[in-house]
C-alpha cells in the first residue's frame, strides 16, 4: 500500500529557520539530498507553492511533504558523539561570558574552528555537549572564522534559536570589532561599500571583491588610535554578513588586518615583535533577547592582542569609548571623498609596482 502525501502545520518554535534545517529537527531520517529532489522536482511545498531547502518558513505555513522513500542500509554506520573529557568541559566552562536559560555567549579564541569539517575534529560545535540538559543540546546561530576571537552567541533552546537566527538575519544584532591594519586609513570614520563574491579556482575559501557578480557588503570602521603610519587600531562594525567580510573590505581598501596573509599577503604582518596571529577581534555583541530586554555583552581580547596594543603604545580603554551607532547612510560627499581616497590608494599600489619592476 502507497503512503499518503504528509501535511505539517509550522510550529512557533520553528518561525523563521530554514526549511532544510526543519528536517532536520522534525523529519531527521530523511536526506538532505532527498530534500533537494523533492524541491527540484516539486513535490515540496509551502502553502501550495513551490519550495526550496533554503527558504524560510513561518508559524501556521502548511508545508507539504512526499511519502518517506524506502530506506535503504547505510554503507557505514553513524558514527557515535565521543563524550567530552573533563579537560574538555573545564574549558568550554571557562570560554562562557553570559549565561541564562536560553542563551550562552562564549569568548572564543583564535585558532578554534566554529564547525566542525573534513579535517577539523576540534571545534565549538563539539564541546557544546558540555551544557546538553538531557536531549536538548545548545544551537550556533552564528559563525566566527577559525582566526577570529570574540564573541559568540549560542541558543540554548530550540526557541531561542529560531529567535535568534531571525535577528541575525534581519540586521538587528550589533556586532563590533577590534581590529589592528597596516597602515592608517585617510578617513578617520568610514563606510567600505564592496560587493562580495568567492574567488574562482577557491572552492568558496576565499573570496574576493565582485563587482559584477558579488553580494551586497557593506562595513564601517573607525580610527581609535594610530602608531604613526605604521598601524592603525580601528572599531569594525559589519551591517551585512557576508563571509570574510572585514577581512576582505579592510585588505579592499589597502589596509589588510595584521596577521591576514589570506588577504593582506606579506604585507599584512609587522615587524617589531608583533605576533603574527590574526589581530580580529568580536568585542561586543548586543542582541535582543527572546525573554525581553538585551544581551550585551564584552569578551576581553586575547593575549596577542593585548600584547601588540600595548607594544604600539596603544591605550585598551579607549576602544570602548565609541557609541555603538545605529548605521547611517554616507552623504553624497562622504562617498565622494572616500572614493577619491581609494583612488589615491590605488595609485600608490600601481606606482610602487612600478617601481619594483624598474629596481629589477
Amino acid at each position: 500500500m502507497t503512503e499518503a502525501v504528509r501535511q505539517f502545520t509550522v510550529a512557533p518554535d520553528d518561525d523563521g529557520i530554514r526549511l532544510d534545517r526543519w528536517f532536520k529537527r522534525h523529519l531527521p531520517d530523511t536526506s538532505f539530498t532527498t530534500v533537494a529532489k523533492w524541491a527540484r522536482t516539486g513535490q515540496l511545498r509551502i502553502d501550495g507553492a513551490r519550495a526550496t531547502p533554503g527558504d524560510r518558513i513561518e508559524a501556521g505555513q502548511q508545508l507539504r511533504v512526499p511519502p518517506p522513500e524506502p530506506v535503504r542500509p547505510a554503507a557505514k554506520p553513524q558514527r557515535e558523539r565521543i563524550p567530552l573529557t573533563p579537560d574538555q568541559v573545564a574549558f568550554a566552562s571557562e570560554m562562557v561570558i553570559h549565561r541564562d536559560p536560553q542563551a550562552l555567549v562564549l569568548n572564543k579564541p583564535p585558532g578554534l574552528a566554529t564547525q566542525g569539517g573534513t579535517k577539523t575534529t576540534e571545534h565549538v560545535d563539539a564541546l557544546l555537549d558540555a551544557f546538553a540538559e538531557g536531549e536538548s543540546r545548545p544551537k550556533l546561530v552564528h559563525r566566527l572564522d577559525k582566526d577570529t576571537s570574540g564573541a559568540l552567541l549560542v541558543a540554548r533552546t530550540s526557541r531561542a534559536a529560531a529567535f535568534f537566527a531571525k535577528t541575525f538575519s534581519g540586521r538587528i544584532a550589533k556586532k563590533v570589532y577590534w581590529a589592528l591594519v597596516v597602515g592608517v586609513p585617510s578617513i578617520d570614520d568610514g563606510t567600505v561599500e564592496l560587493p562580495i563574491g568567492k574567488q574562482p579556482g577557491t572552492g568558496g575559501e576565499k573570496m574576493q571583491v565582485d563587482e559584477e557578480n558579488g553580494q551586497t557588503a557593506r562595513s564601517r570602521y573607525r580610527v581609535v588610535e594610530r602608531a604613526g603610519n605604521r598601524a592603525a587600531w580601528v572599531e569594525l562594525q559589519p551591517f551585512t554578513g557576508r563571509t570574510h567580510q572585514l577581512r576582505v573590505h579592510m585588505a579592499a581598501i589597502g589596509h589588510p588586518i595584521v596577521g591576514d596573509g589570506k588577504y593582506g599577503g606579506q604585507a599584512a604582518f609587522l615587524t617589531g615583535g608583533i605576533s603574527r596571529k590574526m589581530h580580529l577581534h568580536a568585542r561586543r555583541l548586543r542582541v535582543d533577547h527572546p525573554d525581553g530586554g538585551q544581551i550585551d555583552v564584552q569578551a576581553e581580547l586575547p593575549t596577542h592582542f593585548a600584547e601588540s596594543l600595548k607594544g604600539l603604545g596603544f591605550e585598551q580603554m579607549l576602544g570602548d569609548q565609541l557609541p555603538l551607532d545605529e548605521y547611517v547612510p554616507p552623504s553624497r560627499a562622504d562617498k565622494k571623498q572616500a572614493a577619491k581616497a581609494h583612488a589615491k590608494t590605488i595609485r600608490k599600489a600601481r606606482k610602487g609596482e612600478r617601481r619594483g619592476r624598474g629596481t629589477r
